[in-house]
C-alpha cells in the first residue's frame, strides 16, 4: 500500500482500516471508496489534513 499524500511506501497498520506515513507523517483511514486524512498533533490527537493549522 502506498500513501496517498506523498505516494510512499513506508506505511503502517495503527487500526482497522488505518494507516500512518513515515515519510509524510500524516494518518490516514479508509472507508470504502473515500480516504480521510489527518495530520497528527504533538498531543496524538488526529486534525483534518485539509484544516488550517491554528496557532495558540
Amino acid at each position: 500500500m502506498r500513501c496517498p499524500v506523498c505516494n510512499g511506501k513506508s506505511v503502517g497498520k495503527v487500526g482497522v482500516d488505518q494507516f500512518y506515513c513515515w515519510d509524510c507523517f500524516v494518518e490516514y483511514q479508509k472507508q470504502g471508496d473515500n480516504i480521510k486524512i489527518y495530520s497528527v498533533a504533538e498531543d496524538g490527537s488526529l486534525i483534518d489534513f485539509h484544516e488550517p493549522a491554528s496557532i495558540s
